[in-house]
């Protein structure tokens, strides 16, 4: 039976190897894909999921979020992503448009309507669930769980304490985890052991199709930072890691723990704050990944890049 999901995304690179993945899987039934700000501005991440889903031949729907923070200014990452997020050109521009719908109202509506729960996979900031857990939290009882890519175990990418999505909107992230619902978390503790290596990439190419060689290309582009940065062999592949431990969890360890978000502290603002021996009794409803089988990782990646175009 497959897992029904609805996908929470700011494209950018990786959220890009999510989708496709997703796209290709025979045991994901995608619901619809909304759109956040993020890694760039709304407008180009809404842009960018309809470019994907459209070279993919997916006519999944698309429902455009929100565009800012609860609270605090703008931050985007179009540093590492390009301006547009995307720089993708043979992936071309989008012939169809988002739904009607905004993204919160068909969040609600599809969970109240779902006659089964549904798996959230979230992989940009968290606006677009805080505000649905807010206006609506009778939705709790139909939420599956929620896979989510932000935070980590140890250090921050976009200030030295905080994770990018996290710091976009740590507010939001707050009450994402204060929700009484699963949650499975990958931070940057785990997300940067799945390496885009040259090997790796050139097994892409080999795949002889578009898919492969479009997203080497893409792996290629965003690992500029990551050898600059952090003397990585590649780009880390942070956002497919909620994809992959959904089709295989066995990739990945975690252990259950509370997690709270710093709303407050200058230093630490958006910093993820782990309670591994639950010492403040708040309840441990997170899994938070600690390892990954990279390997298995890009096996996976690479056999569903095979079913594509």
């Amino acid at each position: 039976m497959s897992t029904k999901i609805i996908m929470d995304c700011d494209p950018g690179t990786d959220d890009a190897f999510s989708i496709a993945m997703a796209v290709a899987s025979d045991e994901l039934d995608i619901f619809g894909v909304t759109t956040t700000y993020g890694n760039v501005g709304l407008d180009h991440t809404t842009n960018n999921t309809l470019r994907i889903l459209d070279w993919l031949g997916s006519n999944i729907p698309v429902y455009q979020g929100i565009d800012r923070a609860l609270l605090g200014t703008l931050v985007d990452a179009s540093e590492y992503h390009g301006a547009t997020g995307l720089e993708a050109p043979e992936i071309g521009q989008p012939t169809s448009t988002p739904r009607e719908k905004d993204a919160v109202s068909f969040l609600i509506d599809t969970l109240r309507s779902s006659s089964s729960k549904v798996t959230i996979v979230a992989s940009g900031p968290l606006t677009n669930l805080a505000v649905m857990l807010r206006l609506a939290p009778d939705v709790v009882s139909k939420i599956e769980r929620i896979v989510f890519m932000g935070g980590s175990t140890d250090y921050g990418n976009d200030s030295p304490a905080a994770e990018f999505n996290m710091l976009c909107d740590p507010h939001a992230a707050q009450i994402v985890f204060d929700a009484d619902v699963p949650k499975t978390m990958f931070g940057l503790n785990v997300t940067h052991q799945v390496i885009a290596t040259p090997q790796r990439v050139q097994a892409m190419r080999d795949l002889g199709n578009d898919a492969g060689r479009v997203f080497a290309d893409m792996s290629v582009f965003f690992e500029k930072v990551y050898r600059e940065r952090y003397d990585f062999d590649g780009s880390a592949l942070h956002d497919p890691c909620t994809v992959a431990w959904l089709l295989r969890p066995d990739l990945f360890e975690t252990r259950k723990m509370r997690v709270d978000v710093e709303t407050n502290s200058g230093l630490s603002f958006g910093r993820t704050v782990h309670d591994i021996w639950n010492i403040a009794e708040k309840g441990c409803h997170t899994d938070v990944a600690l390892s990954a089988d990279a390997d298995g990782f890009f096996e996976l990646l690479t056999n569903l890049l095979s079913k594509l175009r």
